[in-house]
């Protein structure tokens, strides 16, 4: 499942600002313990929903969504049954897709994307459908300039049997996007600002400035010293899922060869998209979090018990001694 999701979020695309929906089919081959095929729904990056063929009952993400599927139960059967549709589709595909490629073992993973996407400002709408072959892109239509793109001439003739696909990018999926959205506005709009620590393994490691249990994922951060955003000696991590649905993300800083009377002029800022006020952390020994000890420190605790432990089993010696040159050990 790991290696799945690692090659789902690298196939797809977001858009940053504006609302999208994304369909995203799966087929495998040589993965164990996955279903060979999977379908994902995401709403401005948001999971929704998951369905596989194993499962054949659509399950739920968020408990908004739950509540929007007992709203209309019909809708999900629909979907159930569209998925299938997909999966028929998606099985021609993945088929044609090995057999052009002259690919017949290993680890194979193509998906097939659904997405639109709205802007609820200016009502501009625009979608695309997309082919992935291992995480890397094959072939593209974009809705707003009708062209189909591909960077690999194999994958041309995938273009001839999709107007099906192309009337559902440009009616079915912003017909829902708009339903999802509407539905799920308070939880999908909420802004949630994380907490901010200063984490660090050893005196000489960087320190790194981790923010966890934000929303949404549109967030920026970085270092800077001065009031000057920096680009050296910085280590930038991923955005990251928590298991509550909200998102952590750390950026490392070498502090190696910063002077102790020059930390004050570091910090780490995290900047929440439609929040007007930044979190700002300046560069602190005192407020740093970790688990190192000094190593003088380590045999402190065991050289005090295995003294105490040695002085417990001399006076035990010396007592059972006195009492057998005393005569009491005897019957």
């Amino acid at each position: 499942m790991i290696i799945i999701l690692g090659i789902v979020f690298l196939c797809q695309t977001g858009f940053a600002e504006k609302h999208s929906l994304k369909i995203t089919i799966t087929a495998s081959s040589g993965v164990s313990n996955v279903s060979d095929y999977m379908g994902l729904l995401h709403i401005d990056g948001v999971q929704m929903t998951y369905l596989d063929q194993n499962t054949k009952t659509i399950q739920h993400r968020q408990d908004w969504v739950k509540e929007l599927m007992e709203d209309d139960p019909q809708h999900w059967v629909d979907n159930t049954r569209d998925f299938f549709d997909y999966l028929k589709y998606v099985k021609d595909e993945t088929a044609t897709s090995k057999q052009s490629l002259l690919q017949t073992g290993g680890i194979q993973i193509d998906q097939t994307i659904f997405a639109c996407e709205w802007d609820d400002e200016t009502g501009e709408v625009n979608g695309y459908i997309k082919y992935c072959h291992n995480g890397e892109p094959d072939l593209r239509c974009d809705q707003k300039t009708k062209m189909w793109t591909t960077e690999k001439p194999n994958a041309a003739m995938k273009c001839a049997s999709h107007e099906y696909m192309k009337r559902f990018v440009k009616t079915e999926c912003q017909e829902r996007l708009r339903k999802y959205f509407e539905f799920g506005k308070s939880s999908l709009q909420r802004k949630d600002l994380p907490s901010v620590s200063l984490l660090q393994k050893t005196p000489s490691s960087p320190v790194s400035c981790h923010a966890t249990g934000f929303y949404p994922d549109r967030a920026e951060m970085f270092w800077r010293k001065d009031g000057e955003e920096l680009h050296e000696d910085v280590g930038p991590g991923e955005i990251l899922p928590n298991h509550d649905g909200s998102f952590r993300r750390s950026f490392a800083l070498n502090v190696s060869s910063i002077v102790p009377e020059d930390w004050g002029k570091y910090e780490c800022v995290f900047k929440l998209s439609g929040v007007k006020d930044d979190i700002i952390t300046k560069l602190d020994k005192a407020m740093i979090k970790t688990n190192w000890v000094p190593p003088s420190e380590f045999p402190a605790a065991p050289l005090f018990w295995g003294v105490l432990g040695l002085l417990v089993i001399w006076i035990v010696g010396v007592f059972i001694w006195r009492r057998r040159n005393n005569g009491e050990g005897q019957i």
